[in-house]
């Protein structure tokens, strides 16, 4: 290889995490370049579209958004160790698990973030002396509050508000038990090897809640099979380990998928029907808005609202395209395995249009 790959990032989001752990894990020479200013707000946007991190330069030039993408074009340029797995059922509940990570998972993480003071200094550090490096301080604390600003007024719309704290507490303390209890009886989530599902959860676990003082205390050392998942998460290379034999779905990942089928689902089928009421207003060819109306769906023992989020839809419809490309044998046995969880239809989820992504938006398929 002439050069090395370059994944644009920082160690602070959400999706970073995500993606350094997978070019570690696959042993793809590459740069870890923090995000400065002039990448996020101009060069990032000339080459993808939108305003975001991570993205990953190849030695080709080519430079990738949306972890997804990056992840199939590494798995097809470095295929040692595959991270999706090959049976039906794993490889559909993987997927789920990393769906739901990317886009349940983001309250959580934001919520813990910035309702929390006592995280803001780390924020303010590694944000300015990213984006403003070789600055003064005066101007790295100022950039980083203008940051810290912008994303704290996205709170709302993901539900971030005080009236739903305590319900987002006790759900996020919930499912964190119920990951240790799982990582206690398996190093990954399907076996000795990581798939899609531990990167997806490794977005949250590691750049909010595994780095930031409030949470890393009082969540996640706490949970030493969880913290020790983290651990491995950040060191793990490919060359060892298997997922379960028998295309088999660990008991202690069942209170996982009744919350992806009892709560994620829900949800997207709100943003669905949000889009459907849309779609008439929205002239062809035009993305859809980032947030459409406010929808409600169970958590915990209670209910939450939020935007709806069309792109979280997009992602729900790759994973049915991967369940209609399975012969009719494997669709019967991953919907056998749905109904097990009460869910018999949920590789049947009824959506009468598609999606395309157009940076962080989508649009109606023509």
């Amino acid at each position: 290889m002439s050069k090395p790959y370059v994944m644009h990032g920082w160690h602070l989001s959400f999706f970073s995490g995500k993606t350094r752990a997978l070019l570690q894990y696959k042993n793809v020479p590459f740069i870890d370049q923090e995000v400065n200013a002039l990448n996020l707000l101009w060069r990032i946007p000339k080459k993808t579209g939108a305003k975001v991190m991570p993205v990953v330069v190849t030695p080709e030039g080519e430079w990738l958004q949306d972890t997804k993408d990056i992840a199939e074009i590494i798995e097809q340029r470095f295929p040692q160790g595959a991270t999706l797995p090959a049976t039906p059922r794993q490889r559909i509940a993987a997927l789920l698990i990393e769906a739901w990570a990317d886009e349940w998972w983001i309250p959580p993480a934001m919520h813990y973030r910035w309702v929390y003071p006592e995280n803001y200094a780390l924020f303010e550090h590694d944000a300015g002396k990213a984006l403003l490096p070789h600055f003064p301080a005066f101007a790295q604390k100022r950039i980083a509050a203008y940051v810290a600003g912008t994303l704290r007024g996205y709170l709302p719309s993901v539900g971030i508000v005080p009236a739903q704290y305590a319900v987002q507490e006790r759900w996020t303390e919930r499912m964190l038990d119920v990951l240790d209890a799982h990582f206690a009886k398996l190093p990954f989530v399907f076996g000795s090897k990581p798939s899609v599902a531990d990167f997806g959860l490794f977005g949250p676990m590691y750049g909010h809640l595994s780095r930031d003082p409030w949470p890393k205390r009082e969540l996640i050392a706490k949970r030493p099979h969880l913290k020790a998942w983290v651990e491995r998460m950040n060191t793990v290379k490919a060359g060892s380990g298997e997922f379960l034999p028998g295309d088999a779905i660990p008991e202690t990942l069942n209170p996982v998928f009744d919350a992806i089928f009892g709560e994620f689902y829900p949800m997207l089928a709100g943003i669905r029907d949000e889009v459907q009421k849309f779609l008439p207003k929205l002239k062809p060819g035009r993305r859809l808005p980032r947030a459409l109306g406010e929808i409600e769906f169970p958590m915990a023992d209670g209910r939450y609202r939020r935007m709806a989020m069309p792109y979280t839809l997009w992602m729900q419809q790759r994973i049915l395209d991967v369940y209609r490309a399975l012969p009719a044998a494997e669709r019967a046995s991953v919907d056998a395995w749905a109904a097990e969880r009460g869910a018999p239809e949920a590789m049947h989820f009824q959506q009468d249009f598609r999606l395309e992504r157009v940076g962080l938006h989508v649009k109606a398929a023509a």
